[in-house]
């Protein structure tokens, strides 16, 4: 039987699919980094399953989270996103993603790709904790205050250091899979097969 990350709802099939197949895993797609930044600032306060939860209907209110297209927003595509029980229905978070698109954009113009840019605050190879126990994970990190100062810096909303710290774990800057985790050893040889 597998072991999991003692944070895992296992009565949650689809917490589990996100579990064994993207958390942790290191991400270097740029569009898919755009909506895990985008999911990250509209968890801020909320837990991260509410979310997850309301993925798809995400995808659908923001263009399949293309940075270009959520960039051009309008008042009128506001005020759709407000109405749309699907989303969490606020204005500040709304109008965070249309922003952060804007600097995303710019991210990747200066950068190349806007992975280039956030990998480097890890030297470019994920950070591999020792998590034994669920006290043993932490919230923040020197590198997450360090990307979030940069973010911010760059005009970016609702991407503190806690938050970003999550989006670090989610697309694999850092693995926090537990010592036990079946996932664990998976990612960390997937990552060295890929270099």
């Amino acid at each position: 039987m597998c072991e999991y990350c003692p944070w895992l709802d296992l009565t949650k099939t689809d917490y589990i699919k996100y579990h064994d197949e993207e958390w942790g895993v290191p991400l270097f797609d740029d569009q898919k980094l755009f909506e895990f930044i985008t999911l990250e600032s509209a968890q801020a306060g909320l837990s991260w399953y509410t979310v997850l939860k309301k993925r798809e209907n995400y995808r659908k209110a923001f263009d399949n989270f293309d940075p270009i297209k959520v960039a051009k927003y309008d008042e009128n595509k506001i005020e759709e996103r407000l109405k749309n029980a699907g989303i969490i229905r606020n204005r500040l978070k709304i109008l965070a993603t249309i922003n952060n698109a804007a600097k995303f954009i710019a991210i990747q113009n200066e950068f190349g790709s806007f992975a280039k840019y956030q990998w480097q605050f890890v030297n470019h190879t994920p950070i591999v904790n020792e998590i034994l126990t669920a006290d043993d994970y932490v919230a923040t990190s020197k590198e997450s205050e360090l990307f979030a100062k940069d973010l911010k810096k760059r005009g970016f909303k609702f991407l503190g250091p806690t938050t970003v710290y999550a989006h670090m774990q989610a697309c694999g800057m850092v693995n926090d899979h537990s010592f036990n985790c079946h996932r664990r050893a998976d990612i960390i040889e997937g990552y060295k097969k890929g270099l």
